[in-house]
């Protein structure tokens, strides 16, 4: 079966199309924005082709010819606000708009199922202690991304009542794995150079889900009868503080961490001060999701622990290879 992989060239889609190369089941084709001059360049254990343009709605019938799954990890994370005057019609061309053209484009061309990498944020920023997030929660977005990928989310599956093209959700919280940017990489960084950490006294709980548990999640999707029109909270199914992770970091690194005894009032005062409210919010409260939903209707359980996850991003034992 022919799968199309939307953000190939990205953290998500690169490990998915690894992960189906080394699949008998699934024929994998990397859907990139432009194609190089030197195809060579590119590998051939996997068929590319290029999308063409995401934010017009600019497709080419021949990338769906053959194809029986969409799996589509294409998006807009950020903009630059000071760049663009109104940032949530940036999101929305290409979360939103971009999407459903695609999605729409694939219906009529027969495709089967479409796979959505959406977010968390389209749940919330924040749990309460003991209140995970659940998959059927109400929505409540803070932000311009999660409102965009909510509405990609509505769009879909109106798009899979009116067309039969089934439709599959999947919301996962922070990811990480081996060459992971961002905060987190940040993150990585600060506990590899011993810089002590102001996060000791941190009891907070957050979800994280690794890059291969991830990926498995995405396979057992692709073709899973329950899986139809379904949305899909992923995670590790093991929660962390952020004490906790700075220290599972640091075991993994073969390193002792480095944690001061700051109290989170002082923490948060001090992120006000800096402007760096949203950092602190991340770092110091809670986000727990209920992937109860996801192990239970989909037979799946996360194949990796948290420790092993972690251990991935420095041994290169994660199915991060090279095509």
């Amino acid at each position: 079966m022919r799968v199309l992989v939307t953000g190939a060239n990205g953290f998500v889609g690169g490990a998915l199309l690894r992960r189906l190369v080394a699949l008998d089941a699934w024929r994998p084709i990397a859907a990139v924005r432009k194609l190089p001059r030197d195809s060579a360049t590119i590998g051939d254990a996997v068929e590319h082709v290029e999308l063409g343009d995401l934010a017009r709605g600019m497709f080419r019938s021949v990338l769906f010819t053959g194809v029986d799954a969409i799996v589509h990890c294409a998006a807009q994370v950020e903009v630059k606000a000071k760049v663009e005057s109104d940032p949530l019609s940036v999101l929305r061309a290409v979360n939103v708009d971009g999407t459903l053209a695609l999605a729409k484009k694939a219906a009529l061309e027969g495709v089967k199922r479409f796979v959505f990498l959406s977010s968390i944020k389209v749940n919330g920023e924040t749990t309460a202690p003991g209140e995970p997030f659940k998959a059927d929660d109400v929505p409540a977005p803070e932000d311009g991304y999660g409102v965009s990928k909510l509405e990609a989310e509505r769009g879909l599956m109106q798009l899979a009542r009116e067309t039969g093209m089934e439709v599959v959700i999947i919301r996962p919280p922070l990811v990480y794995g081996p060459g992971v940017e961002g905060n987190f990489g940040s993150l990585i960084r600060l506990v590899g150079k011993g810089i002590p950490l102001p996060f000791g006294l941190i009891r907070n709980k957050r979800s994280l889900v690794g890059i291969d548990n991830l990926v498995d999640l995405v396979v057992r999707c692709l073709d899973h009868p329950a899986a139809a029109n379904q949305v899909f909270l992923a995670g590790d199914g093991q929660d962390l503080s952020t004490a906790e992770l700075v220290g599972a970091l640091a075991m993994a690194m073969n390193k002792q961490p480095r944690l001061l005894p700051v109290p989170a009032g002082a923490l948060h005062l001090g992120a006000r001060l800096i402007g760096r409210r949203a950092v602190a919010r991340r770092l110091l409260g809670s986000l727990q999701l209920d992937i109860s939903k996801t192990c239970e209707r989909l037979d799946w359980q996360p194949p990796y622990s948290v420790e092993e996850g972690l251990r991935c991003c420095f041994d290169g034992s994660s199915e991060r290879g090279h095509l």
